[in-house]
C-alpha cells in the first residue's frame, strides 16, 4: 500500500529532538524499511539535525520536509494565520504545517493516511483525498467533549490507540465503536538492557555503591508526580542512604531552561538536597546508562498517563517499579514487578511506605527485577511495529 504519515507538526522525524511519539514513528518506519511492507511518505517539519540521517536513505520510506522555522516560513505562517484564523482547529503553526502537507497530498494517490495524535487534521484531509484515514492516538485527543468529535470520529476508517484506557476515551463518542483497536507501544529492549560497561558511574554523580538509588525519568511537570515523590523523600530523612535521581527537563529537547515548577521543586528539596540529583535533559541514547545505576524506578503519575514509555524502559532494565493506577499504566506492568498505588490524599505517605519496604527487602527487589525483565519482552519495538501494520491492513 501507499501510505502517508502526518506527524504532530511539533518535532521532526527521525526523532533527532526526542519525543515519545516521534520515537514510536521511527520504530515502525525502521520495521517497514527492513521488511519493505509499504511505500510510506512521512511529512515532517524540517530540522537541520536530520541532514544525512541514515533513515533518509531508505528505499521504502520517503521523508517530505516542511519548513516552519526559517524567517521566510515565519512570515508565511503569520500571513496564513491572518487569512485562515477562522478555520483553525489547532495552533496556527500546526495548521500551517498541515496546509503545506495537504498541498502535496492533493497531488498524490495514497491508500491510507495515518494521523499521528492529531485527529483534528481529518476535518481538512477528508476533503482532498479518497484515502482511508487512520488515527494513531497517544493521548486523550478524541472523546465526547472534544470539539467536533462526532465529525472527526466519523471521518476515520480506523483508530489505533496506545492503551485500552485511550480506547475507552474514544468510546465515549460511540459506546458501540468497532473501528478502534489497541496496539501497545514498544521500545528497543536491546538498547534498554543491562551491559557490562556504562558511560557513567555512580561515582560521577556523587552516589556510593552502598546507597539505595531511586530513579524518576520523564518530563518534569506537576502531572508526573515528582513533587509528591520529593515530599516522600522528606518523610524518609531517617534513611540517608536513600537517594533520588531525577532525569528530565520541562520539555523535550536539550534545553537548560528551568521553569517555576522546577525551581519550586528544588526549593522544597533544600533540606535534603544532598540526596537528590537533578540531571536535567539526558539524550535518549544515554538513558539506559543512567537507568542501570538505579535500584528501583518510581514513576508516580498523578494524571491519566496514557501509556508512558518511561515505565517500559525501567521495566526492560530490570527495575522494580513503584507507580500509580492511572491511565494506561496498569496495562504496562503486573503485580509481580510493580507496586501500584492509588492517587489520593495518602499518595505521598504511601510512596514513602513503598520505598521503605523495597529498601528493606533485597529479596523482593530481586524477584521483581526478574519479573520486570520477563514482562518487558511483550513490549519490544518489533512486536509493536508488527501489530501496528497488521492493524492497518484490516481497516
Amino acid at each position: 500500500m501507499k501510505i502517508a504519515i502526518l506527524t504532530s507538526g511539533i518535532l521532526p522525524v527521525p526523532a533527532v529532538r526526542g519525543g515519545a511519539v516521534e520515537n514510536l514513528i521511527d520504530f515502525y518506519l525502521e520495521y517497514n524499511d527492513k521488511h519493505h511492507l509499504h511505500d510510506i511518505t512521512i511529512y515532517s517539519i524540517a530540522d537541520q539535525a536530520t541532514a544525512n540521517h541514515p533513515a533518509l536513505y531508505s528505499t521504502a520510506n520517503h521523508y517530505h520536509y516542511i519548513d516552519v522555522s526559517s524567517p521566510i516560513a515565519k512570515v508565511k505562517k503569520r500571513l496564513f494565520h491572518i487569512l485562515n484564523r477562522h478555520k483553525e482547529y489547532y495552533h496556527y503553526t500546526i495548521e500551517y504545517y498541515l496546509n503545506q502537507a495537504i498541498k502535496d497530498i492533493h497531488r498524490q494517490s495514497y491508500d491510507i493516511i495515518i494521523l499521528e495524535n492529531r485527529p483534528g487534521y481529518a476535518l481538512k484531509i477528508k476533503n482532498v483525498t479518497k484515502a482511508k484515514i487512520v488515527y494513531h492516538l497517544h493521548n486523550e485527543k478524541l472523546l465526547a467533549h472534544t470539539s467536533e468529535s462526532k465529525d472527526i470520529y466519523d471521518a476515520a476508517s480506523g483508530i489505533i490507540t496506545v492503551s485500552d484506557y485511550i480506547k475507552s476515551c474514544v468510546q465515549t463518542i460511540n459506546p458501540n465503536d468497532t473501528k478502534t483497536v489497541t496496539i501497545y507501544n514498544g521500545i528497543d529492549t536491546k538498547k534498554f538492557s543491562r551491559k557490562e560497561k556504562s558511560i557513567i558511574s555512580r561515582k560521577h554523580l556523587g552516589i556510593s555503591s552502598e546507597d539505595f538509588l531511586m530513579v524518576f525519568s520523564g518530563r518534569i511537570n506537576k502531572d508526573k508526580g515528582v513533587e509528591e515523590l520529593i515530599r516522600a523523600m522528606i518523610l524518609l530523612q531517617d534513611i540517608p542512604q536513600i537517594k533520588l535521581l531525577v532525569i528530565g527537563s520541562t520539555f523535550f529537547g536539550n534545553s537548560s531552561n528551568e521553569d517555576d515548577f522546577v525551581h519550586s521543586l528544588k526549593t522544597k528539596a533544600e533540606s535534603i538536597q544532598e540526596r537528590i540529583i537533578f540531571t536535567g535533559f539526558v539524550p535518549y541514547e544515554k538513558m539506559p546508562d543512567y537507568l542501570q545505576l538505579a535500584d528501583i524506578a518510581v514513576i508516580p503519575s498523578i494524571w491519566n498517563d496514557p501509556f508512558p514509555t518511561t515505565v517500559l524502559e525501567a521495566q526492560a532494565m530490570g527495575l522494580p517499579i513503584i507507580t500509580t493506577k492511572r491511565g494506561g499504566i496498569p496495562e504496562e506492568v503486573t503485580n509481580k514487578n510493580a507496586v501500584l498505588l492509588s492517587v489520593d490524599e495518602r499518595l505521598t505517605e504511601n510512596l514513602a511506605i513503598s520505598i521503605r519496604n523495597l529498601y528493606a527487602d533485597s529479596m523482593k527487589r530481586s524477584i521483581m527485577s526478574a519479573a520486570s525483565i520477563e514482562h518487558s519482552k511483550a513490549f519490544d519495538k518489533e512486536t509493536y511495529a508488527k501489530h501496528f501494520f497488521e492493524a492497518i491492513k484490516h481497516f
